[in-house]
């Protein structure tokens, strides 16, 4: 996954539920606006987390040393 695309779809489920969670004030029947808000919240939250930990742990370098020996020109 792309660490741009699990940022942004992360953060727009959080912008998204914290706008159906905190700003949105409609009585429906049979589900409640406010608690989808904060499921999406909730799952966007999630989503930056994972997407941090797999770029922790899927980024990792190696380094390697080059030594350079010095041969006496006699031992040829």
């Amino acid at each position: 996954m792309n660490r741009n695309a699990g940022f942004g779809g992360s953060i727009f489920l959080m912008a998204l539920g914290a706008v159906l969670a905190f700003a949105v004030s409609v009585e429906t029947e049979g589900f409640n606006v406010n608690t989808i808000g904060i499921i999406l919240l909730i799952a966007g939250v999630i989503g930056v987390v994972l997407t941090l930990v797999s770029n922790t742990a899927t980024k990792k370098e190696e380094h390697v040393e080059y030594v350079k020996k010095d041969i006496d020109s006699r031992d040829h």
